[in-house]
């Protein structure tokens, strides 16, 4: 039963990225694309632990991990190039 409830969470998350995906490449301004990336990579970290669970492999939960701080920190660097026009003071 949990496998088939896993299953459908994947095909959901899949078409959430798809739909991200869309919107950054077709976004009317900076702002929604770099909204829709910083959702793409939230897509992408709950794709990852999804198929960690089906696979019940725990090197998927460090991989969703790394992503998050990576994606957190990209968030941070574009947020201040937008507000200061510099990433490092």
């Amino acid at each position: 039963m949990l496998e088939n409830v896993i299953l459908i969470s994947l095909g959901i998350m899949s078409a959430a990225a798809i739909l991200n995906t869309l919107r950054l490449l077709a976004g009317p301004d900076l702002p929604d694309r770099i909204l829709a990336l910083d959702t793409l990579y939230i897509n992408a970290i709950a794709l990852i632990i999804l198929l960690g669970l089906y696979l019940a492999s725990d090197l998927f939960f460090e991989a969703a991990l790394l992503l998050a701080v990576m994606g957190f920190v990209g968030t941070v660097a574009v947020a201040k190039h937008l507000m200061r026009g510099d990433i490092i003071e």
